[in-house]
Order: structure tokens, then sequence, then C-alpha cells
């Protein structure tokens, strides 16, 4: 048990390192279980042990079936939004509403104060995500490979434009939200949207591409209008959802009632 828990540690201070250097940077995805099982040569509960202890110091998040991604390391400093989880789809839907407040005006100063090397991240993020649509298209890879490889670009934009910003407040709330911001991370919405996720993931980087070319112009107001565009488009296609699961909802009561 003692070697154990000293493996569990080594780990931990492993990873603790690799964020502290920013070799591991902030929505990063951690290797798989597997992958860090033959890396450290440990076993998977000694892996598991490690990311929950990681988790709970604040440094990474884990969303079933789909990855543990890299937080940024917490800053008694600065402004906080109550650590609440968003564990239900209701809860995603406030995150987005909320978001509609704060990032359409984010995207606008981005697009005034944004540098050449602000807009070649972007660009990267942009191409990484589109081209993992493709190819996971065209394997016709499982949802969960899908989701993975989407998510830390998706998140990475967003970081992005809360950094051409130049306003501290604007990243300490994505940093906050981390990747938990991207509505499909909740693996029900994931489920729902499965047998559409080329095209879903294809308007959502299309929405971010229509973003982004409003910064590259430095078209405040265009920039504006397009992040209110893809957070209204977020919440609407969260709400279609709804109807679904209310309607399961009274089928399942009237089939209890007439037993």
């Amino acid at each position: 048990m003692t070697k154990s828990r000293s493996l569990t540690q080594t780990l931990v201070d492993d990873f603790t390192q690799q964020v502290a250097l920013k070799q591991l940077k902030m929505g990063d995805k951690l290797p798989t279980e597997m992958s860090i099982m033959q890396t450290f040569g440990v076993s998977r509960t000694v892996v598991r042990e490690a990311l929950s202890k990681l988790q709970a110091a604040g440094l990474v998040e884990t969303h079933h079936g789909i990855g543990t991604f890299v937080l940024e390391p917490a800053a008694d400093s600065r402004f906080r939004v109550s650590g609440v989880p968003m564990i239900s789809d209701g809860d995603v839907q406030t995150a987005l509403e909320f978001r509609l407040g704060i990032e359409v005006e984010c995207a606008g100063l981005a697009a005034l104060r944004r540098t050449p090397a602000q807009l070649k991240a972007m660009r990267m993020v942009l191409d990484e995500f589109e081209q993992n649509v493709v190819e996971k298209t065209a394997k016709k890879s499982t949802l969960n490979q899908s989701l993975g490889n989407t998510v830390a670009p998706d998140f990475q934009f967003h970081l992005l434009l809360a950094q051409a910003a130049h306003n501290r407040y604007f990243v300490d709330l994505m940093s906050h939200l981390g990747t938990s911001i991207i509505p499909r991370t909740r693996l029900a919405v994931a489920k729902k949207i499965s047998v559409q996720m080329p095209a879903y993931l294809s308007r959502v980087n299309q929405e971010h591409e229509t973003i982004y070319q409003a910064v590259v112009r430095q078209d405040a107001e265009s920039a504006r209008a397009a992040a209110r565009l893809h957070l209204t488009n977020s919440l609407a296609r969260m709400r279609l959802m709804q109807p679904v699961r209310s309607a399961r909802s009274e089928e399942h009561t009237s089939e209890l009632q007439s037993h």
C-alpha cells in the first residue's frame, strides 16, 4: 500500500510539474489511462488515484467517455465565479446564457486588440478542429473519439479570444469554466446529437470561423454579432433537446398510470 501511494504521488508530481512548466497547457487533453499505465509502468488503480488527486487540486477535469483536460492552476487573487460543477443539461444552458452576456463583448474587444501571434494561434486550433472532423468522419470513428479530438481545440479557440481581449477577467472566467463550457462534453447531450455529429461539428466550426474572420478584419461589431449568433445557436441546440425528454417523461408517466 505504501508503494502504491508512492507511485501515485510520483505520477501527481510529474503532471503537476508539466503544468507548472507549461509543457501541459490549459485545455490540453491528457493521455489515456492505458497510455499513462504503459509510460509510467503503473497499474490502472494508481493512474485513477493520481487523476483523482489532480482533480481535487483543481489541475484537471474529467468528462466521462471523452477524456481528462488540463485546467489553469487556481489563483486566489483573481476574480472567480462560484465553482458549481455543471452536471445537468440545465446547468449547461444556464452557463450558455451567462456566456452570452460576457463573450459577445469579449469577441468585440478581441477584434480590436488581437496580436498577429494570437491570430496565428486561432488559425491553428480552427484548422485542428476541422481536420479532426474530416478524419473522424472518414474513419467512422466512435462518438467518444470524435468528441475527444474536437473538445480541446473548441475550448482553446474560446480561450484565445479571451486572451486576445487583453482583459484578465475574461481569461479568468474561461479558465474557471474550462472545457465544461462545450455542451457536447455532457455525455447525455453527445448521445442525442451522435447521429448528426459530423454536421453538428461542422456547423460549430463554421460559426467559429465567422468569428475569426471578423477578428482578422478588426471588425468589432461583426465579431460581436458572430459570437452572439454562435452562443444563441448553441443555446437553441440545447433547448431543442428538451421537448424530447419531456415527451418521453410524459409517455413514461402515462404508462405507469395505465398500469
